[in-house]
């Protein structure tokens, strides 16, 4: 068998050709001198160094959805975006938005509000204050 001499790099993909299996390097335990792998369906193993040494491997490109192993991910989360944009696209200044109260959101102002439908602002706190602003009782 001929030696490999490719030294694990953390992130890199790899095909083990014997095999055919594409797998990741994961981490590396420089005391133990075990690496660790993850096959893209997502299996979780490690290899010794001399074992390493002897694999028939070749470096490859990532497998087109690196997400297979990965439960629940939406693409979303990847931060890729649906639409196209150019240079000029993101020199353009922001809109500003428009905030718009939903149906169920209270728009008065709290001191404006009809606690019991009656249609007049609910009753001031004291009653001076219901004096100055001609309340009541």
């Amino acid at each position: 068998m001929n030696a490999n001499l490719m030294r694990p790099e953390i992130g890199q993909w790899y095909a083990h050709n014997d095999k055919g299996e594409l797998f990741q390097v994961v981490g590396r335990d420089d005391e133990s001198r075990n690496i660790e792998i993850q096959y893209v369906d997502g299996d979780i193993d490690e290899i010794d160094a001399e074992t390493w040494a002897l694999l028939p491997l070749e470096r490859v490109e990532p497998p087109e959805d690196v997400t297979a192993p990965l439960d629940d991910i939406e693409t979303d989360d990847l931060g890729y975006s649906e639409t196209d944009m150019t240079e000029a696209d993101w020199q353009e200044e922001l809109e500003p938005l428009k905030v718009q109260a939903e149906s169920w959101e209270d728009t008065e102002p709290e001191d404006e509000r009809d606690p019991l439908g009656e249609g007049r602002p609910a009753e001031p706190f004291s009653a001076e204050i219901a004096e100055a602003q001609g309340w009541k009782r």
